[in-house]
């Protein structure tokens, strides 16, 4: 059957003529013909119906007739071979066969018929379409005729066109034939008939002709053809093209249709102004808006798709737009101000400008459009500039009548019909898209060197500021809305809202923010309104209060950023502060009062007055947030204000709700509790610097605002729920404080914490273990529960051990419940520390991976000194890891059994020599957690009793070498012989008099051993006196029966010192007696003193009247007389409200990157300060390096304390960086001692930073005896 009969092509026709039939749908909606090609390719993929065509089950017969025995053939070869693998390399029988039967003479005779035949079968129905096309051209015509006459208001590229119909494919003299036929001099009847069939033909046969640059003038000159319906028809041919072919096309047809109506507007039967308004129902000006619409649509598709192509194809797209845009009559004309140039239509359909942002939103034409804009067509940029001034001029001069300028934005926001437009209409729409226009072209650098532009009727050019002046300007003088529209969620159009977003979006872009709005004039700007108010003088301010909810969206948007915050504080040039005009931080905070105090007459009344008073009250908590921020706002009380104003709130919502307790809540006491609401998160915010936290204590509402914390965080308000316990920095901050401490504890936060940590530890989430089982952890801490671990050891410093712990007994029950929840910390150590009982073991489902992190947060806790003492005598902690280790060893026959090297054993080692050495990174050996490979996994012995291995002692130093650093030696010197001065010395102390205060008469008279017996120590002190002594004798600094002589030295100081103590009546622990804590420092006199108890206390009796002693020597001012009593009762140090504070200060501005580390982490410089500063640095460093950090602070100046921990942060900022990324910053800082840290390689550094801060500094640190306000 290689041969086809007559019979067959009549057949094959017929078949393929229904198969064409069934598909026509699919390929009549291709775009091109290649795509109809590709769908027939892969018509078998697509179609279920394919193999029951009867084209191709002809074809299917036909193939199994001819090549039948030919596959069989091979088919038998095949299968006789065992192995298959054999065959010509195939894999598989079927690529054998497949492979055969193609190379066959019988495939290739088939192949050659087959292609024949289907020739002559489609030119035969070719011609047959042709032939039926004819006769039905009068009705066809008929009928397209009745579809055009209806009113066309839809999409041009509508795919319910009457021209989305079969193809008819054309050659390329047909096509010539058409464009003869087209030409203007043609007949009517003649260019419609030609333009019908050019609208069957395909158009990319139609763009891709050799006669299209001739066509294309024809079709220009069409478009403006009298007869509106042929008119039409071109521009639906114009609309077909944009919706079927590719870019590279389209551009032609664009730039066509561009030109087309570029040389309209610039013709002389154009004649529309702006005065007369528009009439859009106007059959004239009805067509000019179709033309532009289908611009604007194809220039909102065009570069989703321009870019896979050449970027000239683009730039005569952009170009024709610019040159359209860029129309306007001559200067000379007369009409030339009132023209209604082609931006204004653009502007009526696409008002916001959306194509100009998607023109700019890609780098690729961004770029070719601002160089166009640039180089050629600045005009345009001047033109927006210009109806924006105009625009603001329009409105000042209708500032006090009756004025119809938002009507059209009012009316467009309800979305109601117009079809005429005013004068006014048509100014206010080109005002809107010149804005929106300018808004995204300053977003971009190129875009902001497009300033300054010059403006004909100013002398002066616009420049960048200039026009940001005139944005701000436009917020308080664009005219007022009704109440209804203010609450209306609309797409508003008035000035105001639409200069928002534009400030909105350049405060989130930092180079824009800078360039924009960090200048004074623009702040000045800003902040008008808010300085007349404060003066009393008259202000015209269209609807007051959403105005300054505007200017204090912009203003927290600026404080938000650190340039933005910067500009606040001290202005846009630093360097040259302006003398007469106050920086807006104080404009701010003074109106802020103001508006507490309700001191604002124009706002009296007003029901957004408490929305007002919120929205200013979040700028100064953008920026008292902050050190710096905060050190500017203190002067004026803010805080004090803000905590009055919540008194009235609170008792307002107290009646409230106790007169709504019977009924639902009414929406005043909705509005009451709301308002109260407010002022505790602003007043919660101040704990996130530590002066603010103390500031915070003063206002009495430090249990409120956690209580708010912590419902607010229940309910999941105001944080991101992945943070499931709220800012972890504020609760770091809270927890170096005992009575923030108490507060966290009172309120149930570290109950749920508690909670929440039990059931990751133990329990775990039920619907998660029955679908997805826990995977056994390979860490020490799992990874679901490495947040929470951090959490803790961000929670437990020693303030709040103290408070939380102190006199608290381990529970030691004689039976646990599987199913019994810890609630507080003691339970915590009770479960997963200390557990001494068979039932605590057995009380645990995973008891192994508990322990763990009960002895990993134990070793972290140990690190700070005076947490190890208490838990130390408290619970015996040493006692308990020391039997647990005498425990784990296996069973032998004779003499001790061999400890058993496991997780806990491991951990137990580390903490236990930890806690019982002391010493720097050179001075002690900690034994590591990890297991080395090879025969001996763990070299480090282990022990059960004490005294250590000697191979965790460091080689003992001698005496000598602390005498090798001359300049250290002669300030030792100076310390232990006060008496014996040399000029050197004089100089000094001359240096420490302008630094020092007067001090209360000093308390002579020696004490008697007598007085002595009346006193003991504390158990507490009794261990550290053990601590301090060994480490002593380790450093060959002391001799035998040193313990007495310290003994004697600690309670003389305690005594002398309890004179000058107030007597306090406090809930909080540390205020009930003595010091909570040891006293290191007085124990670092005592070594550098080489154990002489006299010298120490002649030493610290004289040190005490120097400035210096209130930071380095922390009980000094333990409830202090020279204090203020609300400092006093805060139980907050100065060290942490003054030195800490500053050295986060000092931070963020030297070493940003530790700072925004710090951060991440949840964590606060301030708290591992602390810890370092009370224990003197005391296992951070070496023994040498304590001695001149001691020394630097008493001869250099106490604010070199700051200076210190600032070298430290620097010494440490690779590793800082390092740490948290791994997200593991507390546990390094807290549990590494400062390996390489030498005092003497910072020193120069530190004083650079004295010549900056010194000033600042040391007027605070004196001014702690006041630091009440």
């Amino acid at each position: 059957m290689s041969q086809f009969t007559n019979e067959d092509e009549a057949l094959l026709q017929s078949m393929l003529r229904q198969l064409l039939q069934s598909v026509k749908e699919k390929i009549t909606g291709a775009p091109s013909v290649e795509c109809a090609e590709e769908i027939l390719l892969h018509l078998e993929e697509t179609d279920e119906n394919f193999h029951n065509y009867e084209f191709v089950k002809y074809l299917r017969q036909y193939i199994n007739n001819t090549l039948g025995s030919v596959i069989e053939e091979e088919s038998e070869k095949c299968t006789s071979i065992q192995n298959q693998t054999e065959v010509s390399g195939y894999d598989t029988l079927v690529q054998h066969v497949t492979k055969k039967t193609r190379e066959s003479k019988q495939y290739r005779e088939m192949m050659h018929a087959l292609k024949n035949v289907m020739m002559v079968v489609v030119e035969s129905l070719i011609n047959k379409f042709e032939e039926d096309r004819m006769c039905n051209k009068e009705l066809d015509s008929k009928t397209k005729k009745k579809c055009q006459s209806d009113y066309y208001t839809d999409n041009y590229s509508d795919s319910d066109s009457s021209f989305n119909q079969s193809y008819t494919f054309m050659s390329q003299e047909q096509l010539q034939l058409l464009v003869e036929k087209l030409d203007p001099i043609q007949p009517k009847e003649v260019r419609q008939e030609a333009l019908q069939m050019l609208c069957l033909a395909p158009p990319s046969d139609v763009l891709n002709s050799e006669c299209w640059p001739n066509l294309r003038k024809h079709l220009m000159m069409s478009l403006s053809d009298p007869d509106a319906i042929f008119s039409e028809k071109v521009l639906r041919f114009y609309a077909k093209t944009f919706s079927s072919s590719p870019f590279n096309m389209t551009r032609e047809v664009y730039t066509s249709l561009a030109q087309h109506l570029e040389l309209y507007f610039l013709s002389g039967e154009y004649s529309l102004r702006i005065s007369s308004g528009l009439d859009v129902s106007n059959a004239d000006v009805n067509h000019i808006l179709k033309k532009v619409r289908l611009l604007n649509e194809y220039q909102k598709e065009a570069p989703s798709s321009w870019i896979r192509y050449p970027e000239k194809y683009m730039e005569e797209v952009v170009e024709s737009t610019l040159s359209l845009l860029s129309v306007k009559h001559d200067p000379n004309h007369p009409a030339s101000p009132d023209f209604l140039s082609p931006i204004c239509f653009l502007a009526l359909l696409d008002i916001k400008a959306v194509w100009f942002k998607k023109w700019t939103h890609a780098h690729y034409s961004r770029t070719v459009i601002l160089r166009l804009l640039e180089k050629k067509y600045k005009s345009l940029i001047n033109a927006a500039v210009q109806q924006c001034f105009d625009y603001f001029e329009f409105c000042k001069a209708a500032v006090g009548k009756t004025s119809r300028v938002n009507d059209f934005s009012q009316q467009h926001s309800c979305n109601e019909q117009k079809f005429f437009y005013t004068g006014s209409d048509l100014q206010y729409i080109c005002f809107v898209h010149s804005l929106c226009l300018l808004g995204r072209l300053l977003i971009y650098k190129q875009g902001r060197n497009l300033f300054p532009v010059q403006l004909k009727n100013k002398k002066d050019c616009v420049s960048l500021t200039d026009l940001l002046v005139l944005f701000t300007q436009l917020i308080y003088y664009s005219p007022s809305y009704s109440k209804e529209a203010l609450t209306a969620h609309t797409d508003s159009y008035s000035p105001a809202s639409l200069v928002m977003e534009i400030l909105q979006v350049f405060c989130d872009q930092t180079g824009c923010a800078a360039d924009c709005l960090y200048t004074d004039e623009v702040m000045d700007a800003l902040l008008d309104p808010l300085q007349s108010l404060l003066n009393g003088t008259e202000v015209y301010i269209n609807c007051p209060e959403t105005t300054l909810i505007d200017l204090a969206d912009i203003l927290a948007r600026i404080a938000a950023a650190e340039d933005g915050l910067s500009v606040l504080l001290y202005g846009g040039n630093k360097n040259c502060a302006k003398e007469n005009s106050p920086t807006a931080v104080h404009v701010i905070v003074q109106f802020t009062k103001k508006l507490l105090h309700d001191d604002i007459s124009l706002l009296s009344g007003s029901e957004l007055l408490q929305v007002v008073k919120g929205a200013f009250i979040f700028v100064c908590r953008q920026m008292y947030r902050t050190c710096e921020g905060l050190q500017m706002l203190i002067p004026y009380g803010l805080h004090e204000s803000i905590g009055e104003a919540w008194k009235k709130a609170s008792l307002l919502s107290e009646r409230a709700t106790g007169a709504d307790s019977t009924s639902s809540i009414s929406l005043d006491s909705k509005n009451i509790l709301l308002w109260e609401e407010t002022l505790l998160d602003a007043l919660l915010n101040f704990s996130a610097t530590p002066k603010g936290l103390f500031l915070l204590h003063s206002t009495g509402a430090m249990s409120d605002c956690v209580s708010f914390m912590f419902n607010s965080l229940s309910k999941k308000h105001q944080t991101n729920e992945r943070e499931e316990f709220g800012n972890g920095v504020i609760v770091a901050q809270m927890a170096t404080t005992p009575a923030a401490a108490v507060a966290l504890q009172s309120s149930g936060f570290i109950k749920a914490f508690v909670a929440e940590l039990w059931a990751l530890l133990e329990c775990g989430k039920d619907d998660v273990r029955i679908t997805q089982p826990k995977s056994t952890p390979v860490d020490a801490i799992d990874q679901s529960c490495q947040k929470s671990f951090l959490y803790l050891i961000n929670l437990l410093t020693y303030p709040a051990v103290f408070e939380l712990l102190s006199k608290q007994d381990i529970p030691n029950k004689p039976m646990y419940s599987h199913r019994e929840v810890p609630t507080d910390i003691i339970n915590i150590i009770d479960r997963i520390i200390i557990l001494n009982s068979e039932a605590k073991i057995h009380s645990l489902f995973n008891y192994e991976q508990s322990h763990v992190f009960g002895l990993r947060l134990l070793n972290v806790l140990c690190c700070e000194l005076d947490t190890l003492l208490l838990l130390e005598t408290q619970y015996k902690v040493s006692e308990v890891l020391l039997t647990a280790q005498k425990e784990n060893v296996t069973e032998a026959s004779e003499g001790p059994g061999e400890f058993i090297i496991d997780s806990l054993s491991v951990e137990r080692n580390h903490i236990l020599v930890r806690i019982n050495l002391i010493g720097g990174p050179r001075e002690r050996i900690l034994p590591l957690r990890a297991l080395d490979k090879g025969n001996d996994p763990y070299p480090w012995p282990m022990f059960s009793s004490f005294p250590l291995p000697k191979c965790y002692l460091a080689e003992a130093p001698r005496k000598d070498d602390f005498g090798q650093d001359k300049d250290l030696d002669k300030l030792l010197s100076i310390l232990q012989n006060p008496e014996e001065q040399t000029e050197w010395a004089e100089i000094c102390r001359r240096q420490f008099c302008k630094i020092m205060k007067t001090r209360p008469d000093i308390i002579s008279g020696a004490t008697t051993d007598a007085d002595m017996k009346k006193e003991s120590l504390s158990s507490v002190q009794q261990l550290g006196i053990e601590m301090t002594v060994r480490y002593g004798k380790y450093l060959n600094l002391l001799k035998e029966h040193a313990e007495n002589e310290l003994c004697f030295v600690l309670l003389n100081c305690e005594q002398f010192l309890k004179q000058q103590q107030r007597t306090v009546v406090s809930s909080l622990r540390c205020l009930q007696g003595r010091y909570a804590g040891y006293d290191w420092f007085a124990s670092s006199v005592f070594l550098i003193m080489s154990g002489d108890g006299e010298k120490t206390l002649t030493f610290l009796q004289q040190f005490s009247h120097l400035l210096v002693s209130a930071f380095l020597w922390i009980p000094r001012l333990h409830m202090s007389m020279h204090l203020p009593i609300t400092t006093v009762e805060s139980g907050i140090h100065p060290v942490y409200f003054c030195s800490a504070h500053y050295i986060e200060m000092l931070l963020k501005a030297e070493l940003p990157l530790v700072f925004a580390a710090f951060h991440m982490s949840a964590f606060t410089p301030s708290q591992i300060c602390l810890q370092w500063i009370t224990q003197c640095f005391w296992n951070y460093m070496d023994w040498s390096e304590i001695c001149h950090y001691i020394a630097t602070c008493i001869f250099l100046g106490p604010d070199y304390q700051v200076y210190m921990c600032i070298s430290v942060f620097r010494h440490l900022q690779q590793d800082i960086l390092k740490h948290t990324e791994a997200q593991d910053l507390q546990v390094f800082l807290k549990e590494e001692a400062l390996h390489g840290f030498r005092v003497s390689d910072y020193l120069e550094y530190m004083e650079s930073l004295e010549l900056i801060y010194r000033p600042a500094l040391m007027k605070d640190m004196r001014n702690i005896k006041v630091q009440n306000t």
